[in-house]
């Protein structure tokens, strides 16, 4: 009996040593990142997964009229969470943010005023983020809301060298025209149908343009989805066009990921 239970301990220790610890969980991390363009400087955050030792693809997150606030933030973890480098930026400068319907369109229509400042910031922020050391520079992307959804499609019909973009409840431009072959990246729009903001018309016009130019894109439309759905506080601000919608958040999210997964080969 003895040497019986002495045979099964040492049994039980020999698979205890030989099992494999499981593989530790994401690490994310965060930094705040401070650039310069023409003289004005601008306040990013990024994230990542500090688990991983590999370069990754990097996604820049654009956000809301609102300006840098913590919905872009998520935004940049949630990335992070799915195995990307996400970089928040900052397009009106100085990190504001606001969430004040005028006070946004104020900023909005300052920024949209120039053009080439927006696309100056932009091509900043992604060389920011192609420096970044957990970052793959030949595997890029970029995502935008509402007026950020406006400047990384504008962003990718100026041909800027972007693998993937997506919009969510963006504005829908459609000038300046868009070159044919123009288009490097793969774009992927996601709309709310009910968004009084971009009509059904608007939605026509863009894709057929896209379409002209050969470009490589989708268009998703969320039946009854109100603008500014990805946003749990669309609601506050007392806008009757804005709404958030857990659904279509969680469905367009999906959508991005399919299609990251398809462009990078990541999970």
């Amino acid at each position: 009996m003895f040497l019986r239970r002495n045979l099964l301990a040492v049994v039980v220790l020999a698979a205890a040593c030989g099992r494999s610890e499981p593989p530790a969980g994401p690490d994310i991390q965060t930094r705040e990142v401070e650039y310069q363009q023409g003289g004005t400087t601008l306040k990013g955050f990024i994230a990542y997964d500090a688990a991983r030792t590999d370069r990754r693809p990097g996604v820049l997150v654009v956000h809301e009229w609102w300006g840098h606030n913590e919905h872009a933030r998520n935004q940049a973890r949630r990335l992070a969470e799915a195995g990307y480098v996400g970089f928040a930026v900052d397009m009106y400068g100085d990190g504001r943010s606001t969430t004040h319907p005028d006070s946004a369109q104020g900023f909005m229509m300052a920024a949209m005023s120039d053009p080439a400042a927006v696309a100056a910031r932009f091509a900043a922020a992604l060389d920011v983020l192609k420096q970044d050391s957990h970052v793959d520079s030949t595997r890029t992307g970029a995502i935008g809301y509402c007026f950020g959804g406006a400047v990384v499609l504008g962003a990718a019909r100026a041909g800027a060298d972007l693998d993937a973009v997506a919009s969510f409840h963006g504005a829908l431009l459609t000038s300046p025209p868009v070159d044919s072959g123009a288009v490097k990246a793969r774009i992927l729009v996601l709309n709310g149908a009910a968004d009084p903001m971009v009509p059904p018309d608007t939605v026509q016009s863009f894709s057929a343009q896209l379409a002209a130019a050969g470009a490589r894109f989708e268009v998703i439309n969320y039946e009854g989805v109100k603008h500014g759905f990805t946003n749990p506080d669309a609601g506050s601000f007392g806008m009757d066009g804005l709404a958030y919608d857990a659904t279509a958040d969680r469905e367009s999210w999906a959508a991005m990921l399919r299609m990251f997964s398809e462009v990078f080969g990541q999970r």
